[in-house]
């Protein structure tokens, strides 16, 4: 049924992803697909690295890891935005797009009131992709 699964993944809160991962790996395991993970950084250094290389390397040992731990096929997807506060969304719609991905599983949050100003990155993907979207609810 599914044969690539996409998780969007930001490397500096992956300690916040578990149940998230989880479900990936779970639904990924079930139907033999592979999981493609999707970051987005910056074009300036950060804490978690100094270049779009350096993240590239982090997400790639990220995705191999998984992929061993689990018996996994993964694969990465690294794109840079000299904004990525600005431009994940956007930066993200286009990666699942042109990965061909057909289940899409991100973390997500509460509904607070503020996200009848701002919609949540998990809101803006599943109202704009074509493929599904799991969204998977962080435990408070």
């Amino acid at each position: 049924m599914y044969r690539k699964v996409i998780f969007p993944v930001d490397l500096t809160h992956v300690d916040h992803l578990s149940k998230a991962l989880q479900t990936a790996i779970d639904l990924a395991t079930h139907y033999k697909a592979e999981i493609c993970f999707v970051g987005v950084t910056g074009t300036t250094p950060t804490a978690l690295a100094h270049n779009p290389q350096e993240y590239e390397t982090k997400l790639r040992a990220f995705a191999d890891e998984q992929g061993k731990a689990h018996g996994l096929e993964t694969s990465i997807c690294m794109r840079s935005s000299p904004d990525p506060t600005i431009d994940t969304d956007k930066t993200l719609l286009a990666a699942i797009k042109d990965l061909g991905g057909d289940l899409v599983v991100m973390q997500t949050h509460a509904p607070t009131a503020m996200d009848y100003i701002w919609a949540g990155h998990g809101d803006t993907i599943a109202a704009h992709s074509s493929a599904s979207v799991f969204l998977v609810r962080q435990d408070s």
